[in-house]
Parts: C-alpha cells; structure tokens; sequence
C-alpha cells in the first residue's frame, strides 16, 4: 500500500502504520490526520505514524482508502507549528533524589550537571510508556545516566528523568526506572483540557532552576 512518498501497512487487525522516516513529517502526519474523526487514536513513533482504526466502522481496506485520501490533502512543505515550553524545575533534595548520583557518575558537581541539563534545547522526540510521559532529545552528548537497577513503583508527576543521549517528563504519577534529578514545578496534565497533556510530539522544551522566593 503506498501513498506518495509513504508506505501503508497493516499493523494487527486494528491499527495502520505509515512508514514516513524520521524528522518533522510524522510530527506534521500525525496533527494533520487528527483535524479528521476517523480514528481512534493516532500515534507518532521514530519514523512511523499509526493509526488505530475502529474496526466496527471500517474494515482494514477501506480505513486504508480513507488515509490515502488524507495523505493526499497533506499540506505542502513544512507547515507544522510547534509550541515552545519554559518549564521550571525544583533540581535536587526530595524532587531529585538521583541528582548526586547522576552527577558522581560523570565525575562532575550537582551545579555542572544542572548547567548541562538547563542549556539544552530539549524536543519532545516521543510520548509514551505511560499516558503523556514525553522522551526528549537534545540532551549533551557527554552527560551519561543509567537505568536505575531496582525501578521505582512510583514516581510522581513532574519528575525530571534522565538517561544518556535523552530527558524524561513523567506527566502522571506511575512506575519508573529513570535516575530522578528534579521535578517540573507546572502541572503537566490538565483533566479539563481539550488537550489535557500540556506536551505533544515536535514540542520545544526548555528546563529552568525554579525561581527562588
């Protein structure tokens, strides 16, 4: 199944997956095929788009001609707008309970550590493993972190994780194995929201050290 520049393959009985590569196209795919009610949920991934079909509307070949008819309004160039966030972080103590660890780790102090952290142009690259958890790349190179050995069972919402080549947003409280350095002191979530999740896909991303009163 092919659409332009795109591939169209089945992904299980309920789900399309169109293979688009890497960079802002599967951000600029996935806001332009949630203007349309056609699908139960739209999801970005590395170099891919899926899309979760309801297969009590449609069967798997006709939701296939419906996104090929969407593809094919995709707007042309680059057209996607992306929101930038300055997000304040309380770094350290009981909101960063990994901060020293992390630094020691790279043989350096708490305050070159959060220095590296707060330069960084963060994107958010992904969401997922739990409900608007936001991978962000743009982290330097040579800060490195590792999984920690026994994972947390929970982790609040907020939390700053941290691994090699990459930053973690946990937007609810849940389970996780990410080094903790900090923690957003804006509310991630917003139940009442049209779109409760304050980060999306091809966001911008600053850290900042919360201001001190």
């Amino acid at each position: 199944m092919t659409e332009g520049p795109f591939r169209i393959m089945p992904c299980g009985d309920d789900a399309l997956r169109i293979l688009c590569g890497p960079g802002h196209i599967r951000y600029q795919l996935a806001r332009h095929l949630s203007e349309f009610a056609d699908w139960s949920e739209i999801v970005p991934g590395k170099e891919d788009v899926t899309v979760l079909v309801d297969v009590h509307a449609y069967r798997l070949t006709e939701a296939a001609e419906k996104l090929r008819a969407q593809l094919s309004a995709l707007p042309a160039g680059d057209s996607l707008s992306v929101a930038s966030h300055t997000l304040p972080v309380v770094f350290g103590g009981p909101q960063g309970p990994d901060l020293e660890q992390v630094a020691g780790f790279n043989g350096v102090s708490v305050e070159t550590l959060i220095e590296a952290v707060t330069q960084a142009e963060f994107e958010v690259d992904l969401i997922g493993f739990t409900p608007g958890f936001s991978y962000l790349t743009g982290m330097a190179p040579a800060v490195q972190a590792e999984r920690l050995a026994v994972p947390r069972v929970r982790v609040p919402a907020g939390a700053v994780g941290i691994l090699t080549g990459q930053a973690g947003l946990y937007a609810l409280d849940g389970p996780g194995g990410w080094p903790i350095i900090g923690r957003v002191t804006v509310s991630l979530f917003d139940p009442y929201a049209d779109k409760p999740f304050r980060l999306m896909p091809g966001d911008r991303v600053r850290l900042v050290p919360e201001a001190r009163r």
